[in-house]
């Protein structure tokens, strides 16, 4: 089921309607109900997908409380292990299965060893990776003393497998949704009318930006050969520019929806195009995978209390791990490498850190250091993007050595230029309301209706132009 549908809007109006017209203040019963209404949505994919759902959250549950009860740390340490390696041992199958055999035979042909191998048809569980860091989370912050282990089934059935983020983020922590769900939630009008800006602000990212750059970015990757260099340029640029509003858009459509049942999820994004070097665009980009890949590998590394080569052997992990995470395919691995080579020279001149306050205000518009800096980082990061589209390294390296060619300044094949006009005044947009969790949030258009309602139905008017063949997001394949 997808966000950007009619049998979403059905689903979530029903559940809205029951959740809190019916239910009221009682909030175990709510609970019971958004847990049926998660596996419901979650079954509407592919219903054998969610024997591992469930499988996966008796695993944690029950192996959350044993390592509470037991009193030796080789026990602990027992059921700790039980439970990580047997999620990560599900996670390994289903997603990089066929990766290793392929990659491993392919390595031996290199060295004149034929072998033969069989590849399985795998069907890739919908949200496999972001509910299996979820009960990692858990597990592990239980091992470590953080969290009591929780005892009410309901209540972590739904932490794992809470709808709006069940299937592409946020990752959420149990130290943040758990205690909302383990108390009353009360009706806030305000929470709920932002909560409608913010899916009304992701289906625009999401239909009007992310689906309309899709056509072309197919198109432009499909003739690596044979297009123009500045014709390569423009499918980079538009699919750096698909790929946020997909994801982010999903997001937004997450967030919102969770406001509108009274609970809030941790943000993902934060402007991440208006990073002014690498390191901050990683602060803005997918932030809950960042900060879990923070908590829960880099420091437990080391971090950077063990010296500079050791901080920058963990960060130079990371990112490996990161590309890793994406996808079973060499081309997110090196992706992954691109920006932990952008990353490493901040870190080697102490830079990493210069850009760790807000966006700055500086009015309309940037000033020309911060704006150099902003289209730099933006050109860096959609270079790296090239890798991330790309359908396997050859592919990639073939974007690259076609991209810069005498042609690179000519007129592109592709001339979109209501959807580049478009692209620009959302950027535009976004950097107005930089300083707010969405742009809809934004103080000129809390002060004035007139201003408010207009744009409501500028970008109400553009999804209903736009809508056309629903299409998935890009994140579930992850």
């Amino acid at each position: 089921m997808l966000f950007n549908t009619l049998h979403f809007a059905v689903f979530f109006s029903i559940i809205y309607l029951v959740y809190w017209r019916i239910l009221g203040k009682r909030f175990e019963h709510q609970n019971i109900l958004l847990l049926v209404a998660s596996y419901f949505f979650y079954s509407f994919w592919d219903y054998r997908s969610l024997f591992l759902l469930v499988f996966s959250t008796v695993l944690d549950y029950f192996t959350g409380i044993q390592i509470e009860r037991q009193g030796s740390p080789h026990r602990k340490r027992f059921w700790f292990l039980t439970s990580v390696i047997i999620n990560l041992g599900f996670l390994g199958f289903f997603k990089y299965y066929n990766f290793f055999i392929e990659s491993f035979a392919s390595g031996l042909a290199s060295l004149g060893l034929q072998v033969h191998y069989t590849t399985l048809q795998i069907i890739l569980p919908v949200g496999i990776s972001f509910y299996t860091f979820h009960g990692l989370s858990y597990v592990i912050d239980i091992y470590k003393g953080r969290i009591n282990a929780e005892r009410n089934f309901v209540s972590y059935s739904l932490f794992v497998s809470y709808f709006p983020l069940l299937v592409a983020g946020p990752i959420e922590r149990a130290t943040h949704l758990l205690p909302q769900i383990k108390k009353p939630r009360f009706f806030d009008y305000a929470k709920s009318v932002d909560g409608l800006r913010q899916i009304l602000w992701g289906l625009f990212k999401k239909v009007v930006i992310a689906d309309q750059c899709a056509p072309y970015v197919n198109a432009i990757f499909s003739q690596v050969d044979t297009a123009s260099g500045s014709t390569l340029f423009l499918g980079a640029v538009l699919f750096s520019f698909q790929i946020y509003g997909d994801f982010s858009g999903y997001s937004d459509i997450a967030l919102g929806s969770s406001r509108l049942l009274g609970m809030e999820l941790l943000r993902n994004f934060s402007y991440p195009y208006f990073a002014r070097d690498i390191a901050d665009f990683w602060r803005r980009w997918h932030i809950s995978l960042s900060s879990w890949f923070r908590d829960y590998v880099y420091i437990p590394l080391g971090g950077s209390k063990l010296g500079k080569w050791i901080s920058l052997r963990n960060t130079f992990i990371i990112f490996l791990v990161s590309g890793f995470w994406y996808g079973a395919n060499w081309t997110f691995i090196f992706w992954g490498l691109l920006h932990a080579c952008l990353f490493i020279p901040l870190m080697l001149t102490g830079k990493n850190r210069q850009q760790v306050e807000s966006l700055p205000d500086e009015g309309v518009w940037p000033k020309p250091k911060a704006l150099m800096q902003m289209i730099l980082c933006f050109v860096l990061v959609t270079h790296a993007w090239i890798l991330f589209r790309a359908a396997n390294m050859n592919e990639a390296l073939r974007y690259f050595c076609n991209l810069y060619q005498a042609d690179l300044f000519s007129m592109p094949t592709y001339r979109p230029w209501i959807l580049m006009l478009t692209i620009a005044c959302f950027m535009l947009f976004e950097w107005i309301g930089r300083q707010h969790m969405h742009p809809l949030a934004s103080p000129p258009l809390r002060r004035s209706m007139a201003l408010r309602w207009g744009i409501y139905l500028l970008l109400g008017l553009a999804l209903l132009i736009t809508q056309g063949k629903e299409q998935t997001f890009i994140y579930f394949q992850f």
